[in-house]
């Protein structure tokens, strides 16, 4: 079975917190507030589209219709994303809920008006990952400013997308640890339950390798199937693997390696024929 991924060594930025205490709703410790800060890290590419564009509209030329709309273009699309990012901003954990301030949600949402929290991610996009999310499902008769545009990845309730943890500087087992404190049954992490059901090491891109769609979708229906499905799930899931095992997978101009994905996707047959008599879910 393939090893888990040792993450690098480096000193991460932690969340800033409040050193008071507070009790919560169901009379347990709350712990100290914790206040995510924003990632300004990717602001470097929109703000070189602006400068260039503004030193591209100042040169003259006597023919430069062409060279002025390019350098228009970029002015406003770097302009449009620094707008974005520089907007008021916050989102903070604590003992009361969680206080979000951004475009559409500004509110304290109390740990009452939550049935659940998930973590979770999107599936990678061409082998890369995407950043995690963070998933609230209100309460029966609660109403936010959001509209509910996303759904629960586990049972498919309306659920409202509270923050792109790309957009703020906090490892994602920060914020998770900062919300299973607060939140308590609430919250469920789903990015940690797939790797503790079966780990996966990052799959080396390279030439001539396995398409890398139809490996991820595999590897997540085999994680989930193990994570929280049933008999049946698991059945279904080993069968799609079998199946692509036998068939071939198609093997692209770049994609993932092909001896790791062979042996990945042997382990995981393994690991879903295991006779397992007792179903697994998530406990929100």
């Amino acid at each position: 079975m393939p090893v888990p991924t040792v993450p690098d060594r480096r000193v991460p930025h932690r969340p800033a917190r409040r050193e008071d205490a507070h009790t919560d709703d169901h009379g347990q410790d709350g712990g100290q507030d914790v206040e995510l800060r924003r990632n300004h890290g990717s602001l470097v590419l929109p703000a070189v589209c602006v400068l260039g564009g503004v030193v591209l509209l100042a040169l003259p030329s006597e023919r430069s219709l062409l060279r002025n709309l390019v350098a228009i273009g970029a002015v406003a699309l770097g302009g449009v994303v620094l707008l974005g990012a520089l907007r008021p901003f916050r989102f903070g954990i604590g003992p009361d809920g969680i206080t979000v301030r951004r475009p559409g949600l500004r509110r304290l949402i109390r740990w009452t008006e939550i049935q659940a929290l998930v973590l979770d991610a999107p599936p990678p996009v061409a082998g890369v990952p995407a950043p995690p999310r963070l998933l609230m499902v209100p309460a029966p008769g609660v109403a936010l400013d959001a509209p509910s545009t996303a759904r629960h990845p586990v049972d498919g309730r309306p659920a409202v997308e509270l923050l792109d943890l790309g957009q703020v500087r906090e490892r994602p087992d920060d914020v998770a640890a900062a919300l299973a404190r607060h939140g308590g049954e609430r919250f469920v992490d789903l990015l940690a339950r797939r790797r503790a059901a079966f780990p996966v090491d990052d799959l080396t891109m390279g030439l001539r390798g396995y398409e890398t769609s139809p490996v991820d979708r595999l590897i997540r229906q085999g994680q989930e199937a193990l994570a929280w499905g049933g008999a049946p799930e698991r059945q279904a899931a080993r069968a799609a693997v079998e199946q692509a095992r036998a068939a071939g997978l198609t093997v692209a101009a770049r994609g993932y390696s092909t001896a790791q994905v062979d042996e990945a996707l042997r382990s995981l047959s393994a690991a879903l024929a295991d006779d397992r008599t007792t179903d697994r879910e998530p406990s929100t």
